[in-house]
């Protein structure tokens, strides 16, 4: 009789190992399948990394921005000559004429000899110019196609912004810093959307007050306090956020930080990743005219992820 419970003692503990190595089994299935997780994040953040910086160092990204020329009502001779309205930094002596008639089109007229094109096609006499209002604007290309200008506008004024290949500030970038990848700043964020037409007067850097169609806001929160942003659409149907937080003018741009959002889905809801927060054009050049944070976008919070602030240029 004396060998059942001993019997007995023997099924329950092989019962007990059998229970912890299924247990430490389970563990170990969930340890890999987060670290795969993690590693399939943070690839996803590092392709997003070499994304931007293709698009930032592409020879007419922002890095090539060479001038900035406000258009007067009337006409203006454009090129790098001296008796030039509107003197660009280089090009032809004389690249040709450019127009702003008071019904707000712009035309250039382009003299016989002078090599220009028109989105890639050579151009010659007068031709209409159209503005990044419009969509797209005419890319407007000379020196061999190294070098190009587009019409912008900007509040009521138009503008002539110029682009070359060689500047220095992108033949010399010295790339980009960003904080280690946290995926704690991937968060949730629920949609609000506002009244079809709603817009937000956005301040640029150049104290233009612009009105911008404003969708709706995203509210989160993070570290036990509640958040929200004031999204602004495009365009494209993306949530375009324009943030300031407490790392701002510390390891962060002073004047702002940009991310975007998907849409919210059926749920009302979309991801903010403060991991995608990258630095706005005029941080690296004086010939962007960026938007600045409303109000409810500067956060009380200090968003330790995304791009710090520029690197300098070496002399």
């Amino acid at each position: 009789m004396m060998r059942l419970p001993i019997l007995l003692s023997v099924a329950l503990l092989l019962a007990a190992c059998g229970g912890a190595e299924e247990q430490a089994a389970n563990s170990e299935t969930a340890a890999r399948a987060e670290r795969a997780a993690r590693l399939a994040y943070e690839g996803e953040i590092l392709a997003w990394r070499d994304e931007r910086l293709a698009r930032l160092t592409r020879p007419d990204g922002w890095l090539s921005l060479v001038g900035l020329h406000w258009i007067p009502l009337g006409q203006t001779y454009v090129g790098s000559a001296r008796d030039n309205g509107t003197r660009l930094a280089l090009g032809p002596a004389q690249l040709g004429m450019l127009s702003l008639a008071r019904d707000r089109s712009i035309s250039l007229t382009i003299p016989k000899g002078v090599e220009v094109t028109l989105d890639g096609v050579p151009a010659v006499g007068r031709v209409a110019l159209s503005s990044d209002a419009e969509g797209p604007p005419t890319v407007v290309g000379f020196n061999k196609g190294d070098a190009s200008f587009v019409v912008i506008k900007r509040g009521d004024r138009f503008g002539v912004r110029v682009r070359s290949a060689l500047a220095r500030t992108r033949t010399a970038f010295p790339g980009l810093d960003y904080f280690d990848i946290d995926p704690a700043f991937r968060i949730t964020a629920r949609f609000q959307a506002h009244p079809p037409g709603s817009t937000i007067e956005i301040v640029n850097m150049l104290g233009m007050v612009e009105k911008m169609a404003n969708p709706g806001s995203l509210s989160f929160e993070k570290d036990g306090k509640s958040f929200t942003l004031q999204a602004v659409d495009e365009g494209d149907g993306q949530l375009f956020l324009v943030i300031a937080d407490r790392t701002s003018g510390h390891t962060t741009y002073a004047a702002s930080r940009f991310l975007y959002a998907a849409p919210a889905g059926k749920d009302g809801t979309t991801v903010i990743d403060f991991n995608k927060a990258y630095n706005p054009p005029c941080a690296f050049t004086a010939y962007s005219t960026c938007p600045m944070p409303p109000p409810e976008n500067r956060l009380d919070l200090a968003v330790a992820a995304g791009e710090k602030k520029p690197r300098p240029f070496s002399e």
